[in-house]
């Protein structure tokens, strides 16, 4: 869709934050002392709670973001799913999750769909899966049948051993397998895998969230990827609480990408994918 000067203005100020983390209060302390424990290199920002994600948003500008889930057992989808429906608003738009092993994952897929949620988050590490393995196939196909976004962590992940479970090669097949899949890959690609990030994403109609990689790229090449990638694929994310928003889109805007492309990245693109799902 093609969208005049004055549109890029009107929404130059609106930011939606594709990929955030939060949890129940009664759960909060405990999962994210745990989480830090099994990943020593990483900082928290907030306490992981709703309320914290909130008064950050208000404090940087942020409209609304997305709150991925992620169900580590199969057991967790029921609370999940409870949950996703408390806290759900125009502020927060969760993703509840599937565990690709639970023997009911059709049946869960359809319930989050036919509650209106809107995605579908998967973390091949904690959920102990590779992305490109043959089992994941009736997945794909239910989230794509049902139009749900798919949100899947992408490259290595700092908590645990380099595994490659879901690098480049195989996130292109199963983009090109499943061409209606609404993919979103995270981290810009692939976490730490950069130079395959460019020989077999960048510049492909593959949507690209870019938290965590502006930080390990630096200026120069954060700015070479985000300007080789086609605009309309790119969104805004943080990762918070892992990354402080603030900090995160100050090096966003820091980068000079034009007032179109950043438009894209920081609202449009996001909107435009959420009211389609």
């Amino acid at each position: 869709m093609s969208r005049s000067l004055g549109e890029y203005e009107t929404v130059s100020q609106q930011i939606i934050d594709f990929h955030s983390h939060a949890f129940p209060d009664a759960l909060a302390p405990r999962a994210m002392k745990a989480l830090l424990a099994e990943a020593p290199g990483i900082q928290a920002y907030l306490d992981g709670t709703v309320s914290s994600l909130l008064g950050s948003m208000d404090q940087v500008g942020i409209d609304s973001s997305v709150v991925c889930c992620i169900a580590t057992k199969t057991e967790q989808f029921d609370p999940i799913l409870d949950w996703c429906r408390e806290i759900r608003s125009e502020r927060l738009i969760p993703f509840p999750s599937v565990h690709p092993a639970d023997p009911k994952r059709i049946e869960r897929i359809d319930r989050i769909a036919d509650d209106g949620f809107l995605g579908v988050k998967l973390h091949p590490y904690y959920q102990d899966f590779y992305v490109a393995q043959d089992s994941m196939a009736e997945y794909y196909q239910r989230v794509s049948e049902r139009g749900l976004l798919l949100v899947v962590h992408t490259g290595f992940d700092i908590a645990f051993p380099r595994q490659r479970r879901a690098d480049p090669r195989a996130l292109r097949q199963v983009s090109e397998q499943y061409p209606s899949l609404k993919l979103v890959v995270t981290h810009l690609g692939a976490w730490q895998q950069w130079d395959e990030v460019r020989q077999h994403l960048l510049g492909r109609p593959v949507y690209m969230e870019i938290s965590m990689a502006m930080e390990d790229l630096g200026p120069a090449m954060s700015r070479q990827m985000l300007m080789a990638h086609p605009a309309e694929y790119l969104l805004f994310g943080t990762d918070s609480p892992w990354t402080d928003q603030a900090a995160t889109l100050s090096q966003l805007r820091a980068l000079d990408l034009g007032e179109p492309r950043l438009s894209r990245i920081l609202c449009l693109n996001a909107r435009d994918l959420l009211s389609e799902a």
